[in-house]
């Protein structure tokens, strides 16, 4: 009997201090916080102004008339890519080249007669006064001289007429795309309608108006200093790329706390079209080599920045921070941070400063940009 009980007391012993051990992994194994950490490390940081604009062509051109006439015939296809001259429309030219020929025949007949008053004033000088006044010689000259003014009169008739009948030839002023026919072969048009026959619509280069802040104004000028500055067009979500292009133009003027500024694109593939809203992205400057850490990392204090970081012992510690320029889900770090070490990108929320941490992320893989693991 007292064997039986020294067995049980035994067992009772040996459950009680597995108990104890399994209590203290336990406790362990809750002191350790999982966490998710990437790599500090140097690069250089574009420095991105987000906006919102639209596209508009380069230029547009609503074409008129500059006669009255009866379309004889339309040439162009609507949507068509034309080049600067060619054919568009064309204006029943017969009575312009009738006018023509009107002030050509003029012209001749006002010739004829200055001739012959040529003729006459010759004789009148080789007979001199003893068979005409002087008075007849001098009223001949002068009928000389108004006839040579006709003469110029009737030039300026005929190089009016011909421009006229240029008029009825209307040709592209410019290359770009048509948008809809806005008269058809037949109809009647006149100088003074306010509609025009077609618009036409340079879109390569295509133009994207935007805008910034006021207070981005001299950042914007100062980088315009190196050179032309990149924009970046995106879909209206800014998830898909358009095209890029350059900073064109910045306004002379500010406007209700912004400035307006306007960028070309070549616009090759033709994806940007006018009237369209897009997403810009204007890089006014680049950081060099520049330490910067996932912005998922940065974490708001009382009074300041900071973020967690891993130290050798895998224990999590507060680096207090200043940050500068934040773009591509990165954070560029002034002081606090040096290039390698291992912040915390989640996991904040059972973390005080010396607990010890799990990692549970690849930092290598995590790293911003593919940065290697220290």
């Amino acid at each position: 009997m007292i064997l039986v009980v020294a067995a049980l007391g035994a067992a009772a012993w040996y459950r009680h201090q597995g108990a104890v051990k399994d209590e203290g992994s336990a406790t362990n194994a809750q002191a350790r916080v999982t966490v998710d950490v990437a790599t500090a490390r140097r690069r250089d940081l574009p420095v991105i102004l987000n906006g919102l604009g639209f596209v508009q062509g380069w230029n547009t051109v609503t074409i008129h008339t500059r006669v009255d006439g009866q379309i004889e015939k339309v040439v162009f296809e609507e949507s068509q890519i034309v080049k600067q001259g060619d054919l568009l429309l064309q204006i029943d030219p017969r009575p312009f080249r009738a006018a023509l020929d009107q002030a050509t025949a003029k012209k001749a007949f006002d010739e004829a007669q200055l001739e012959n008053s040529r003729r006459d004033l010759i004789r009148f000088k080789r007979v001199g006064t003893t068979a005409n006044t002087q008075q007849q010689i001098d009223t001949q000259e002068a009928l000389v001289a108004q006839q040579e003014a006709q003469i110029k009169v009737d030039q300026g008739v005929i190089d009016n007429a011909q421009v006229q009948l240029g008029y009825t030839t209307i040709t592209a002023p410019m290359a770009g795309r048509m948008g809809f026919r806005l008269v058809d072969r037949g109809n009647i048009v006149h100088a003074s309608d306010q509609q025009g026959v077609a618009v036409i619509t340079q879109i390569q280069p295509i133009a994207v108006m935007f805008s910034a802040p006021e207070e981005e104004l001299p950042r914007i000028n100062s980088g315009l200093q190196s050179g032309p500055l990149p924009v970046t067009a995106l879909t209206s979500d800014g998830k898909t790329e358009l095209d890029k292009g350059t900073l064109e133009l910045v306004d002379n003027q500010v406007a209700t706390g912004t400035i307006r500024l306007k960028a070309k694109f070549d616009n090759v593939e033709a994806k940007l079209w006018p009237g369209l809203t897009v997403a810009t992205r204007l890089q006014i400057n680049t950081l060099k080599d520049v330490v910067v850490i996932p912005a998922a990392a940065v974490q708001r204090g009382p009074s300041d920045l900071f973020a967690y970081v891993v130290d050798n012992e895998g224990k999590a510690q507060i680096a207090h921070l200043k940050t500068g320029e934040s773009e591509e889900g990165l954070v560029a770090i002034k002081q606090g941070i040096e290039a390698g070490a291992r912040v915390v990108t989640s996991g904040f929320y059972r973390l005080q400063p010396g607990a010890p941490v799990e990692i549970r992320n690849d930092a290598t893989r995590n790293a911003p940009n593919g940065a290697k693991k220290h």
